[in-house]
């Protein structure tokens, strides 16, 4: 439609009609007229039809108002024309425009009445106008008659006045700029003091006044150094913070963390934080060695200061390791405290905030925005994860330290503090963030590791020299003597975990309202785990004390300790005999109280005491420290158990060596192959017609495999003088210690003194308080060896420590085969006449001489036992002895009887007989041991034939020639020679296995 109306506007037309008059007759012909479109107006259309008479209008003649149609129309035509058909076509574009004109007609209709409204609305804007036009005209004219009412001078006040308050507020804002310009004195005087959050709220409020004047030039100058005043606050805030990580002071900590907040910066100050702290552990580690390496140096040389710290640790001499490493410690602890209480100070604000009654809590929730919990809780979280970060830190300076020197070569005093200083430090540890120090652990087990090796193969070197120089004296104790007397075994009276260090507990002891407190709780205001206790030090019995033993004394001679109460500790004296105190040995015993007592029992003129050596306590202390080094460092307890097995071992093997062979030649019956090929056989030789086996069974088979596993893994067999042939074979023998040689000073052939019977009661009951002495520890090891390695445990105590008392029967064999002339009764028993032919009432001569040998010996028990306590097992096992190879060479001398009647075996019984009556009265031994072997044999003489085939089937206890002799001399006369070759064949055949 719009189309249409410019189209009309161009050619000057205001409507089809006034249109119709300027068309060419041609053109004027072709339109409708009036009428013409009256009727098509009237006739009914078809509104479907209509529509799509439009729509087959071409798109050109809506494209755009400066469309040609007329031109368009005529390039339409075909070069050829034909009439009808441009008649039809101008038919079409009729109706075209009939159906195009009817639209615009109805629209036409159709928006009149909007028309005349909005031209009612013109008409009534155009009153308005004309209205307003009106009321301007007299406000112009009233404004003209004001104006000439008021004068100037009216007006000039109203401006002067409006100046005057203009002029009262540039005074006022320029006031305001002075006081800006000298607030820099200030805020240094507030730095000065300290006094952070106030100099950092003067300075934000000075920013925001400069902000309201910024409109003056001078204020963008004072901006600039505000700027810079509060960078220069940032900086003196971050070294103020950086002092808190060595000295922690609560109210400086409380001004510090008021100034970040103030500026925002809540969580850059934790960042911060804990950089310090990085760093404040690299400087205090390094200063501290430095300090040292120079000292010991003896030069400020400036080399060392540009180490690295883990090369600077290489330098530390061996006498200020200690020192340093306690001092190391002491400074980490001064850094980890201050975390701690870092930690209390945000923990204990935490809780202020969240402690406030109800009404406050509203307030403080509303007024707290979600930037200062979210900073809480990053401050929280990063706290927490600081804590492994920081004990990583000190873990990874104390591994650089401990590995940095070689500690083999210390002594056991010194490295007993390096792992009590560094089980304190892994207690720290373990408090802090309950961290298990598997760094520190490992770094300590490395060295410890090497430390015991050395220390062990020296105290096994000085173990032997003590047994080779050992005399085998009683050491007098008390009688009440225990092992947790010793300074060593002090630390097994305390009750604490493993990982508390000996010198804690010394000082906890002595305070038992502090045993629950931590040590962050103990020194969390002052004093340090560290400090090593010295004024006390002989009072907590410390674990430092020391004994004598270290490898710098190995040549003194162990006897010292005892010879001179000046050089004695008092703890030493302690364990003595104290003659003042009636804990001495008694002088003298009436002969009524001997007869009074047992028989055997030479207890009677000593005190009950332990039997010990000095060599023995040696060994006791040496395994009380072995089990301190396991209480403070588990992880190596296993290497240190095998160790204190070894001790025992080789104390064993040396008591056997010395005491249980005997290669000199007297006569006696024959003794029982010993172990070993190396060792050869206890042997001791007499007549060939003595017993091929005694059966004695001295070494159990335990005892045997023992000693042989002994012998094979602890004893170096080869010469001192040579050279191993084979490197490897060298490396073998390095874990193998010489066997020892008993002193010359130790005489075992005197038959005055029972062949040194005091000696080897001495070294045998030593070995087995030892023994009882590891029970009583058994439970102590138990809990401290590694599940893993528990039955290496079990097996050392039921195969080792369970044969020491074994030991007592070959020793005393010894004494028992030499102290009675067995070989003397064979003789006399060898003149006897056995065939007789009437009853004897009368004994013979040799049973006198055998039970004077008895009373002998009995005698001889009795004076060694003045100098020596020889306890009941002993002194029955030294009867037991006795009185088994008497009774076997009894046997063996009736087995020489040529010739025997009957009244001979009489005989045989009635001295029998006679020697136990005798007997019974010098021993309470009950059974008389091998009783029932001689009066056996002597039965056998009234065996027949079928009796005896079956008593040589069931006795092989006795040897093939005392068999023989039965059925030789028995059985001679009664059988035929065919049975006797059958019996002998019989006893042939049950000696064979034997061989």
């Amino acid at each position: 439609m719009q189309k249409i109306k410019s189209l009309m506007a161009r050619q000057g037309l205001k409507s089809p009609q006034e249109s119709m008059a300027d068309l060419s007759p041609v053109e004027n012909l072709r339109i409708p007229s009036k009428e013409e479109l009256r009727e098509l107006r009237e006739q009914p259309i078809d509104p479907q039809a209509e529509q799509e008479m439009i729509d087959s209008i071409e798109e050109l003649y809506y494209s755009n108002d400066s469309f040609d149609m007329v031109q368009h129309e005529l390039e339409k035509l075909p070069p050829e024309l034909n009439l009808q058909e441009l008649e039809e076509y101008r038919d079409t574009l009729k109706r075209q425009q009939a159906a195009v004109s009817k639209k615009v007609a109805d629209l036409i209709l159709e928006k009149q009445p909007a028309y005349v409204k909005e031209l009612e609305r013109v008409t009534a804007l155009q009153t308005n106008l004309q209205l307003a036009a009106v009321i301007c005209t007299n406000a112009r004219r009233q404004l003209s008659a004001s104006k000439e009412e008021f004068t100037e001078a009216s007006l000039g006040l109203l401006a002067n006045q409006r100046r005057r308050q203009l002029l009262t507020g540039l005074l006022k804002s320029l006031r305001t700029i002075k006081t800006l310009q000298r607030t820099d004195v200030r805020l240094s005087e507030m730095l000065e003091e300290e006094d952070y959050p106030g100099a950092i709220q003067l300075c934000l409020e000075c920013q925001k006044a400069a902000s309201t004047f910024k409109h003056y030039s001078c204020i963008s100058e004072l901006n600039s150094k505000l700027q810079d005043t509060l960078e220069q606050i940032e900086e003196q805030l971050d070294v103020a913070l950086s002092k808190t990580c060595k000295n922690f002071d609560v109210a400086h900590y409380t001004k510090v963390q008021l100034a970040y907040t103030l500026l925002g910066k809540t969580q850059t100050a934790m960042d911060q934080l804990h950089m310090h702290f990085t760093q404040a552990i690299h400087n205090t580690v390094f200063q501290v060695v430095l300090g040292y390496v120079e000292l010991c140096a003896g030069n400020a040389d400036t080399k060392f200061q540009k180490m690295q710290y883990k090369d600077l640790c290489t330098h530390i001499t061996m006498d200020s390791y200690i020192p340093c490493l306690t001092d190391l410690c002491k400074a980490l602890w001064e850094v980890m405290v201050s975390y701690h209480r870092t930690m209390q100070w945000h923990e204990e604000h935490d809780k202020q905030d969240t402690s406030l009654t109800p009404g406050d809590a509203a307030a403080a929730a509303a007024a707290e925005s979600d930037e200062s919990v979210v900073d809480r809780s990053y401050v929280k979280k990063k706290l927490e994860h600081g804590l492994t970060r920081i004990w990583q830190d000190v873990q990874l300076k104390v591994k650089a330290y401990i590995l940095g020197t070689d500690m083999s070569n210390f002594k056991y005093d010194d490295f007993i503090v390096v792992l009590d200083v560094i089980s304190r430090l892994m207690q720290v540890g373990e408090e802090f963030c309950s961290s298990k120090s598997e760094v520190l652990q490992e770094s300590i087990k490395r060295q410890s590791v090497n430390y015991f090796k050395n220390y062990h193969r020296a105290r096994l070197e000085e173990l032997r020299m003590f047994l080779e120089n050992e005399t085998w004296e009683l050491c007098p104790v008390k009688s009440n003597f225990n092992i947790s007397q010793l300074h060593e075994f002090k630390f097994m009276g305390q009750c604490r975990s493993p990982s508390v260090s000996p010198s804690r507990q010394a000082v906890s002891s002595t305070s038992p309202a502090q045993e629950e407190l931590s040590l962050f709780q103990q020194f969390l205001q002052e004093g340090n785990p560290f400090e090593l206790p010295t004024e006390k030090e002989e009072e907590t019995e410390d674990v430092l004390a020391s004994n004598g033993y270290e490898s710098d004394e190995l040549e003194k001679n162990v006897y010292q300790d005892y010879d001179s109460d000046s050089d004695v500790p008092e703890e030493l004296k302690q364990d003595y005999v104290d003659e003042q105190t009636g804990d001495a040995p008694l002088k003298s015993v009436s002969r009524e109280t001997i007869r009074s007592k047992k028989k055997s029992d030479y207890n009677l003129n000593k005190a009950n005491a332990p039997i010990l050596t000095n060599t023995t306590l040696n060994v006791i202390r040496l395994v009380g420290k072995y089990m301190q080094m396991m209480n403070i460092l588990k992880p190596i307890a296993f290497d240190v158990i095998h160790c204190v097995s070894q001790l025992f071992d080789y104390y064993l093997y040396a008591v056997y060596t010395f005491f249980g062979r005997n290669d000199m030649p007297v006569p006696s019956p024959s003794l029982p192959t010993h172990i070993g090929r190396d060792a050869g056989p206890a042997r001791v030789v007499g007549p060939a017609c003595l017993y091929e086996s005694s059966g004695l069974g001295l070494i159990s088979s335990r005892l045997r495999t023992t000693l042989n596993r002994i012998q094979e893994s602890l004893i170096d067999m080869e010469a001192v003088g040579e050279t191993a042939g084979v490197h490897g074979a060298a490396e073998d023998r390095k874990e193998k210690v010489p066997s020892p040689h008993l002193s010359q000073m130790v005489v075992l052939t005197n038959s005055g003194t029972l062949y040194g019977l005091a000696q080897r009661v001495v070294a045998t009951e030593s070995l087995v308080f030892l023994a009882e002495q590891f029970e009583s520890l058994q439970f102590h090891l138990d809990t401290m060896m590694p599940a893993a390695k528990k039955p290496f445990l079990q097996q050392f105590y039921s195969q080792t420590v369970s044969t020491a008392s074994e030991l007592r029967k070959p020793i005393y064999w010894i004494v028992a085969a030499k102290a009675i002339d067995y070989e003397q009764m064979l003789l006399l028993m060898a003149g006897v006449k056995w065939d007789i032919r009437e009853i004897m009432s009368q004994h013979n001569v040799y049973v006198d001489v055998l039970l004077k040998e008895f009373e002998q010996f009995n005698k001889r028990l009795e004076d060694v036992s003045r100098h020596v306590r020889i306890p009941l097992p002993v002194s029955n096992v030294l009867w037991e002895h006795c009185i088994r190879l008497a009774n076997r060479t009894l046997v063996e001398g009736y087995a020489n009887v040529k010739k025997c009647s009957n009244e001979g075996r009489a005989l045989m019984q009635l001295d029998f007989q006679q020697f136990l009556m005798k007997l019974e009265k010098l021993t309470d031994l009950r059974p008389i041991p091998d009783k029932e072997f001689v009066e056996t044999y002597i039965k056998a003489y009234y065996l027949t034939e079928n009796d005896m085939e079956q008593f040589i089937k069931n006795h092989r206890e006795y040897s093939m020639k005392q068999l023989a002799n039965l059925v030789n001399v028995c059985l001679g006369s009664h059988i035929n020679k065919k049975a006797r070759q059958k019996l002998l064949a019989a006893i042939d055949d049950i000696d064979r296995p034997k061989r």
